[in-house]
């Protein structure tokens, strides 16, 4: 067996499949490819599979996975709707002088695996969504964003790559920050960026992976964290709620059952709070809008 194998763990009934990270003596460290879940496990619990195999449980991910992107480009062409209804009572001139442009959210995106991170900025981009990313190990996360965040100046902001509980401890408290592999990193990420901005609608934090200490991210300052049921969550979940935040209008909070109801993990992998969106409409159209980063649309 070598590093970049895929396997699954026949103590777990082969549910979830991983690659292979790295061996380490008689063991490996292994990453999920559907969820975003890190575990060590020994090499005798391990079995190859080939690519084309799809575990019971990745099949159901895929499945609201296409559900949950049909959703967010719906989402985003109601958007784009109701951008044009908001700005016609205002504009009384010709239809070719009528034309807004939309401002979404900007979203810093940071990930501790770089084939999540590649995932997320295509769908952003899909989106139009104007995003930044970078793939940072999940301990540098906090030194990382100290120094990105005042020249990025996000509405959003993506914390998110590898975690698990650590059951090899014969007991562990899942109320203890100890007990997860990556969980400390992103409080302590989530704590730099709360420092940077205070105010929760000013900046939207959404932070952690498979079973992270939910009311750990929540105490630190994280508008949206996983994972309130321990439970793992697909790696597409924390892109989701930033969209859903992208799009939704500054007048308007997100609606918390929407979002969480249409993540793949559902409400059980990703919580929050009541925040508002960080979506705007401008007037009139634009000449350069690259230098803006924005979304054209014309009414």
């Amino acid at each position: 067996m070598n590093s970049g194998d895929l396997v699954v763990r026949k103590s777990y009934g082969g549910d979830v499949t991983f690659r292979v990270e790295r061996i380490v003596q008689t063991g490996a460290v292994i990453k999920g490819t559907e969820f975003r879940l890190l575990a060590d496990s020994p090499l005798d619990d391990l079995v190859q599979v080939p690519p084309t195999r799809i575990t019971e449980l990745g099949q159901r991910a895929q499945i609201k996975a296409k559900e949950s992107l049909t959703q967010l480009h719906k989402d985003r062409q109601d958007q784009t709707q109701r951008s044009g209804n908001s700005t016609g009572g205002l504009w009384n001139q010709s239809s070719t002088e009528a034309a807004y442009f939309d401002v979404p959210g900007k979203v810093l995106h940071l990930d501790g695996d770089a084939s999540y991170l590649n995932k997320s900025l295509s769908l952003y981009e899909q989106l139009r969504i104007p995003a930044e990313g970078h793939h940072v190990r999940e301990s540098s996360m906090a030194d990382t964003l100290y120094r990105l965040l005042p020249r990025v100046r996000p509405d959003i902001v993506v914390i998110t790559g590898h975690d698990g509980v650590l059951k090899q401890q014969h007991t562990y408290d899942l109320y203890s920050l100890n007990s997860y592999k990556n969980s400390q990193n992103f409080v302590a990420a989530v704590q730099v960026a709360r420092e940077y901005e205070r105010n929760f609608d000013s900046l939207t934090i959404i932070a952690g992976a498979c079973q992270s200490h939910f009311e750990a991210l929540l105490g630190a300052g994280a508008n949206f964290a996983s994972s309130p049921g321990r439970i793992l969550i697909h790696a597409l979940d924390p892109v989701y709620v930033a969209a859903k935040a992208s799009f939704t209008s500054v007048r308007d909070t997100v609606n918390l059952n929407d979002v969480l109801g249409n993540t793949i993990s559902g409400s059980q992998g990703m919580g929050g709070i009541e925040t508002r969106g960080s979506f705007r409409v401008g007037m009139p159209r634009l000449q350069n809008l690259s230098a803006l980063k924005v979304t054209p649309s014309v009414v």
